[in-house]
């Protein structure tokens, strides 16, 4: 809970000097004392926590080889986070991207935002290709939407375009934000099974590969490796906290010790 406004709190933003008019239950005594000088403590005001999740329903979320698809391990983080950040009245917002209808769900106190967010879950894309996903535009929409500092969770595999750099770092400078990468073990080493034709879900386009071949296996896996490396420099030259989430393993208990780690 934080709060840019001065006011009735429990967290200390600053002491200053007593000045005429100040309520004088708020004197800190310590500092009084030391200083010889009246001063009052000033406390942030108690804010709802408002917490926005910005949701990859792309096409490459329905890849999966593992125990489950990536979209099914992006709903079940989503409705997970949705749990905790409705409870005691605070407020959850949605923002979807990368189907034929993004959505942007107002924040919403208590049950209500959950239950936008399991309708916006339960909302199936139309399967049209619109090319390659933007999550720099779904986070210029969050950016817009979110007018007070808010906690930004992104689930998302981070593929496609480059173009989430500027509008994150921007979101990053006014709200604390969270990445939640999703994963699947194929999308990071081939295995050989002979000749495959292998298709961009978000574009349609075919290739044809030879997975005999242990030079395209070692390269696919380098350059795999590279690409993932630079998303992780990426958000963390931007600030932001990272977690990643694979369709294989228990990927609850990885995210509820990364929770618990982020509040300690």
């Amino acid at each position: 809970y934080r709060s840019s406004l001065f006011g009735d709190g429990t967290e200390l933003a600053q002491v200053r000097t007593y000045v005429p008019g100040d309520d004088v239950r708020r004197i800190d005594w310590n500092v009084t004392a030391r200083t010889g000088e009246p001063h009052v403590r000033v406390q942030l005001a108690e804010r709802v926590l408002v917490t926005w999740l910005v949701l990859d329903v792309s096409a490459s979320m329905q890849f999966g080889t593992a125990e489950r698809r990536k979209a099914d391990v992006a709903e079940g983080a989503a409705l997970a986070i949705g749990h905790v950040a409705t409870r005691r009245g605070n407020r959850l917002g949605v923002v979807t991207f990368g189907d034929a209808s993004p959505r942007g769900l107002p924040a919403r106190q208590g049950r209500m935002g959950l239950v936008g967010l399991l309708m916006a879950l339960r909302e199936k894309p139309e399967g049209e290709r619109l090319g390659p996903t933007s999550l720099g535009e779904a986070l210029t929409r969050t950016g817009a939407l979110a007018r007070q500092r808010s906690l930004v969770v992104v689930v998302s595999d981070f593929r496609g375009p480059r173009d989430w750099r500027r509008p994150l770092l921007e979101l990053a400078g006014r709200h604390d934000v969270v990445a939640l990468e999703i994963r699947d073990p194929r999308e990071e080493a081939l295995p050989n099974v002979g000749a495959l034709w292998l298709v961009d879900p978000e574009t349609g386009r075919l290739l044809r590969v030879d997975t005999r071949s242990r030079r395209l296996r070692e390269r696919f896996a380098a350059a795999a490796a590279e690409e993932r490396t630079d998303v992780e420099k990426a958000l963390a030259s931007l600030g932001v906290r990272h977690l990643v989430l694979s369709t294989s393993g228990d990927w609850l208990r990885s995210l509820a010790v990364f929770l618990r780690r982020r509040r300690m």
